[in-house]
């Protein structure tokens, strides 16, 4: 079979193959005779078989012993990712997700507070519009109440509760609540005399003494005194007695006063207390 004819692009295709020994008989000659009249495609060749050879000797590292244990992690990883891209929340989760929002604890008081404004603003809207009810009135009133009561039992509901931001938020109810019953009041004390958290403590106080008008709240206040271990609320307490004129609370504070374990910047404080209301 005659050779056929090859010029240099194609004898350079074809080294790679010729010095691995895999081409067809024709291939071959047709190669060679390209090569024994061709010096560049010579010189090419040689330098192809030397990088060949080079190539050949090259140690072929062994792979570690961790590199599956590295794959798979790898493989885990991008397959988390590609989850957390793929995943899209349903109607339902979407849903859920709301309704969960909604009777979330720092949102309860506030949903049954405006549920009953509203009830109460349709029933009454009814009732005022309709002229055969001649006592709306009363009944608005017995409603109001209800809500009151409701709200009430909210707020002493959440004094009970393990988180203190939901204590505070108890406690900052009551400034939403008209007439503060004795049961509320008795909750408040409990809690400015027991809280484990002094803010708390703090912000109890300061709501007893908008509710100063009670009849139970400046002698509980007073009584408070001697039942506080904590020099912030001691020193609210002074302040408090001052503000309120209170002068049943000097013997209290003159008892304090002698209690070694007092801060003496509380002392401090009782001292100029004392003071302001003799």
């Amino acid at each position: 079979m005659e050779a056929k004819l090859m010029n240099c692009e194609q004898a350079g295709d074809k080294m790679l193959d010729w010095l691995n020994n895999q081409l067809q008989a024709d291939e071959r000659a047709a190669f060679e005779m390209h090569l024994n009249q061709c010096p560049d495609c010579q010189a090419e060749l040689q330098a192809t078989r030397k990088l060949w050879e080079a190539m050949g000797s090259v140690n072929v590292p062994n792979p570690s012993h961790n590199l599956p244990i590295q794959f798979y992690t790898m493989l885990e990883t991008f397959k988390a990712d590609a989850r957390k891209k793929e995943h899209k929340p349903t109607v339902w989760e979407t849903l859920r997700k709301g309704i969960e929002e909604i009777f979330a604890p720092r949102n309860v008081v506030r949903l049954a507070y405006s549920l009953c404004v509203l009830f109460v603003g349709l029933v009454g809207g009814y009732w005022l519009n309709d002229r055969r009810t001649p006592d709306y009135k009363e009944q608005i009133e017995v409603l109001s109440a209800q809500v009151q009561d409701m709200n009430q039992k909210v707020v002493l509901s959440l004094l009970q509760n393990s988180s203190a931001n939901e204590r505070l938020r108890a406690v900052s109810y009551t400034k939403e609540i008209g007439d503060v019953d004795e049961k509320v009041v008795d909750a408040l004390f409990s809690t400015l005399n027991n809280d484990s958290n002094v803010n708390v403590r703090l912000v109890t106080l300061e709501a007893l003494v908008q509710l100063a008008d009670h009849p139970k709240v400046r002698e509980g206040l007073v009584h408070s005194i001697l039942k506080q271990d904590t020099p912030l609320v001691q020193a609210a307490l002074a302040d408090v007695m001052v503000k309120l004129e209170e002068k049943r609370s000097i013997k209290p504070l003159q008892r304090l006063l002698e209690q070694d374990n007092v801060d003496i910047i509380v002392k401090t404080k009782i001292k100029e207390t004392i003071k302001a209301l003799s």
